[in-house]
């Protein structure tokens, strides 16, 4: 259902950019805003959100820390869908993890790949990870997750 009322928008944003005598670069901005706008949903809002998060210069970085107690889901915690991010297409995730029980693994979920695990035990991760136009997000997973979590991406 939400798909088809995204479509639907973009269709509607595409037609009246058309009607209304736009040129294919600003079509292009507003439909990117639009997709920006649907991928920014996505995220867990602050209200459900075990820790502390702070955006930076846009939702694809910023900082969040947590402590857990028996957490078992899914934090959707920075990311988007954007075409051309204005801040450029790499990203650096530093994280702090530990697990004192349970499981929790950090994943960066990247349009239709599978997700890839960046770490999964206690331990200290950093890496530059270029992201491609797509719906690319960083989150958390938690099975019964007891520990803690310290995350910049920059």
């Amino acid at each position: 259902m939400k798909r088809l009322l995204f479509m639907s928008a973009v269709v509607v944003l595409l037609a009246m950019g058309i009607l209304a005598g736009c040129s294919k670069d600003e079509i292009l901005d507003t439909y990117n805003q639009a997709i920006q706008a649907a991928g920014d949903a996505q995220l867990t809002g602050n209200w459900s959100l075990e820790g502390k998060r702070k955006y930076g210069v846009d939702h694809y970085t910023g900082t969040y820390t947590a402590d857990y107690e028996g957490f078992s889901g899914t934090e959707y915690l920075f990311g988007g869908t954007s075409i051309d991010r204005e801040a450029g297409n790499k990203i650096e995730v530093i994280c702090n993890l530990s697990i004192t029980d349970g499981t929790a693994k950090l994943v960066l979920q990247s349009g239709s790949d599978a997700p890839q695990t960046l770490i999964e035990s206690t331990g200290y991760y950093s890496e530059t990870i270029e992201l491609p136009p797509a719906g690319n997000y960083i989150l958390v997973e938690g099975g019964e997750f007891t520990g803690s979590i310290e995350l910049e991406i920059k």
